[in-house]
C-alpha cells in the first residue's frame, strides 16, 4: 500500500498534464498575432496609398525602433530623403511637416512589423519554456517566426527596389510582399483553428466539397496576388468604369507588350483585366460552394455558418473593389478593400478546415 501510495502521490494528476498541454492558450496567442498581422496589412496599404514607402531610408531593425526625436535628428532624417530620386523627380519642393506625414506612415508599419515579432518570439519562448506546446507543433511554429523574418528582410528588399533612378517599387517585390504576409496568416490562422477544432474527421463524405473549398482559398490567394500587381503599377488609376473597361469587356491594349509575358506583369490593361477576371470566377464559385454546403448532410454546422460568412464577406469584397475603381482610388475605400481581402481569405481557410 505504501509503494502504490507513493506512486500516486508522485504522479502528476491529468488535471495537471491537460493544463499543462491545454492548446487553447496557445491557440488565443496565434489568433492575437493574426490580429497585428491584420493591423499590419492595413497599415501597409495605407503606407503605400499615401506614397510613404519610400521616406525611411535605411533599414535598421533595431535602432530604427526609436523614430527622430530632436529637431537635428529629424533634420538628418529628412537630408537623407531629400538626397533620394523620389524626392527630386516627386516631391521636390517639400516641407519637413510634408515629410514627417508619410514618415510616420512608414514608421508605423515597420514598428508593427518589430511588435509582431516580439509579440510572436516571447510567448513562444515561454511556451516552449512551460512544455505548454502541444507535442510536435513547435517546429511548425519556429518556422512561422522564420518566415516571419524573411518577412522583414523581404520588406526591406522591396523598399530598395525603390531607392534607384526611377523611384517606384517593383510591383513583384510588392507582390511577394504581400503574398508572404497572407501565407504567415494563412499558417497561423490554420494552426489555431486545428488547436481549437482538433483533429480532422476521418472517414467524412464531405471529402468534395472540403477540395472545392480548398480550391476556392487558392484561388483568393491569387486575386490577392493579382491585386498586388494592380497595386504596384497603380493600374486601379486605368479603365474606371465597370463592368466594361472603358467600353470593351476586353480592351484592345490588353497584348501590346512584347514578349508577351510582360503583359502580365506590366501592362495596366491586362493586369486589370486579369484581377477582374478572377473576380468573375469568384462570384460564380462561392455561391456555388455556398450552396453545395447548405445541401450538404455531411457538412458540419460550422461550415454552414462558414459557408454564410464567406459568401457575406466576397459581396462586400466586390462591392467595395467596384467602388475603389469607379471612384478612382480613395484612400478610405482602397485601405478597406485590401482589408477585406485579407478577411475573405481568412473566411475561405476557415470553411475550408470546418470542412476537414
Amino acid at each position: 500500500m505504501d509503494i502504490v501510495g507513493r506512486i500516486v502521490l508522485t504522479a502528476p494528476s491529468s488535471d495537471a498534464q491537460t493544463r499543462e498541454r491545454d492548446p487553447r492558450a496557445v491557440a488565443a496567442w496565434l489568433l492575437a498575432c493574426c490580429a497585428l498581422l491584420f493591423a499590419m496589412v492595413v497599415v501597409g496599404g495605407v503606407t503605400r496609398l499615401t506614397h510613404s514607402g519610400l521616406s525611411i531610408t535605411e533599414w535598421q531593425p533595431i535602432v530604427g525602433t526609436l523614430p527622430p526625436l530632436t529637431d537635428a535628428q529629424w533634420a538628418e532624417t529628412f537630408a537623407k530623403y531629400q538626397a533620394t530620386p523620389e524626392y527630386s523627380q516627386v516631391n521636390r519642393g517639400m516641407t519637413l511637416d510634408a515629410f514627417k506625414s508619410i514618415f510616420w506612415w512608414e514608421y508605423c508599419h515597420r514598428l508593427l512589423g518589430r511588435a509582431i515579432g516580439v509579440a510572436f518570439l516571447l510567448p513562444l519562448l515561454g511556451f516552449i519554456a512551460r512544455r505548454r506546446i502541444p507535442a510536435g507543433l513547435a517546429p511548425k511554429l519556429v518556422g512561422i517566426f522564420a518566415l516571419g523574418a524573411l518577412q522583414g528582410a523581404m520588406g526591406w528588399y522591396m523598399v530598395q527596389s525603390g531607392l534607384v533612378d526611377d523611384p517606384r517599387v517593383s510591383q513583384l517585390r510588392l507582390t511577394a510582399h504581400l503574398g508572404l504576409a497572407f501565407i504567415i496568416f494563412a499558417a497561423m490562422l490554420w494552426t489555431a483553428l486545428s488547436l481549437l477544432r482538433g483533429p480532422a474527421r476521418e472517414g467524412s463524405g464531405a471529402a468534395p466539397l472540403r477540395r472545392f473549398a480548398y480550391a476556392l482559398t487558392a484561388l483568393i490567394f491569387v486575386m490577392v496576388l493579382s491585386g498586388g500587381l494592380v497595386a504596384g503599377i497603380r493600374a486601379g488609376f486605368a479603365y474606371n468604369t465597370f463592368p466594361l473597361m472603358n467600353g470593351h469587356w476586353v480592351p484592345a491594349e490588353i497584348m501590346l507588350i512584347e514578349p508577351w509575358y510582360l503583359n502580365l506583369f506590366n501592362n495596366m490593361a491586362t493586369v486589370q483585366f486579369d484581377h477582374r477576371a478572377v473576380a468573375w470566377v469568384l462570384a460564380l464559385a462561392v455561391p456555388l460552394l455556398w450552396w453545395r454546403v447548405r445541401a450538404s448532410p455531411d457538412a458540419p454546422a460550422r461550415a454552414r455558418s462558414g459557408a454564410n460568412l464567406l459568401l457575406g464577406l466576397l459581396a462586400l469584397q466586390v462591392t467595395l473593389g467596384v467602388c475603389t475603381l469607379i471612384l478612382v482610388v480613395p484612400l478610405p475605400l482602397a485601405a478597406a478593400h485590401q482589408a477585406g481581402a485579407l478577411l475573405l481569405f481568412a473566411a475561405a481557410l476557415n470553411l475550408a478546415h470546418a470542412l476537414r
